[in-house]
């Protein structure tokens, strides 16, 4: 029974749309407090959501992530379209970062958000080609 998902949370996000960028976190962050998921898991789980929002703002022409509970885990799945990532070894260097001078201006695209997923996550999986980047993340409750 553990495989069994138990409730799917989905979002659109939209490039460039440094307005609503944070929101859908926020909204993860705040069902799994009324569900009853430790605050330690939390934090991770919102760090990385945040993290993958983030960089589907920045580097992506949209996409979609996916917060999927299960009994023992929970899984973020961050799909894209855009133009991938060239090189994912150098992009997992914290402080390496291919983020524009206006974006770095707004105070993202710091070089943290890939290895920050990889660091608060169980599991951190990684796949990206010249059609986009899809990311999963496993959080063990």
């Amino acid at each position: 029974m553990a495989n069994d998902l138990l409730k799917r949370f989905s979002f659109e996000i939209t490039s460039n749309d440094f307005i609503t960028a944070g929101k859908s976190s926020s909204y993860i962050k705040s069902n799994l407090k009324s569900l009853g998921i430790d605050s330690k898991v939390i934090r991770k789980i919102a760090i990385v959501f945040y993290e993958a929002e983030i960089n589907l703002v920045i580097h992506s022409l949209g996409g979609k992530i996916y917060c999927d509970l299960y009994e023992d885990k929970i899984i973020i799945i961050s799909k894209d379209i855009g133009p991938g990532i060239d090189n994912v070894e150098l992009a997992m260097t914290e402080g390496y970062s291919t983020a524009t001078d206006k974006v770095r201006e707004l105070g993202f695209g710091a070089g943290m958000g890939l290895p920050n997923m990889k660091k608060y996550s169980d599991i951190f999986k990684i796949i990206s080609d010249k059609n986009g980047t899809l990311i999963e993340l496993t959080i063990f409750i």
